[in-house]
């Protein structure tokens, strides 16, 4: 990827990445906190497709051990437009493993950028977490 590219698409993620935030903003002011994460889920889809944005719910993701894929179990809360991850979560407060998981799923689904949401709070934005894995952009040597 040129250094151009690699401009757009981090113009794009970014773009996407706003839009869907404030997708999740329109739920949180609907419905507010104390819902069940699952609920959170089916609203999110709602505004997704509202919007016209393309996304996979529930994405299964296999661990790749020794060359073979192995389903364990996890999956995706949202892959957006094939590129950003979206966890959600409805909890007391954002613990670090939660963060884990969510680089687990960068790494295991091989994006960029990924949103950990947390509804449980009272200002949706405290319970924002933007994380990227790694540097997918920088020079090919």
């Amino acid at each position: 990827m040129n250094p151009t590219e690699r401009e757009n698409e981090r113009q794009r993620l970014n773009a996407l990445s706003s839009r869907v935030i404030g997708l999740c903003i329109e739920v949180h002011r609907e419905v507010g906190p104390g819902i069940l994460e699952s609920a959170y889920e089916e609203c999110l889809a709602y505004e997704l497709r509202m919007a016209g944005i393309t996304f996979e719910k529930q994405k299964e993701m296999p661990l790749r051990y020794k060359g073979v894929d192995l389903i364990c179990g996890y999956r995706l809360d949202f892959l957006i437009e094939r590129s950003l991850v979206v966890e959600l979560k409805a909890v007391l407060k954002l613990e670090p493993i939660y963060e884990a998981q969510l680089l687990t799923y960068l790494k295991l689904s091989r994006k960029y950028l990924g949103l950990l949401i947390n509804f449980n709070v009272p200002v949706l934005k405290d319970g924002i977490k933007r994380m990227t894995a790694g540097d997918l952009f920088r020079e090919e040597r």
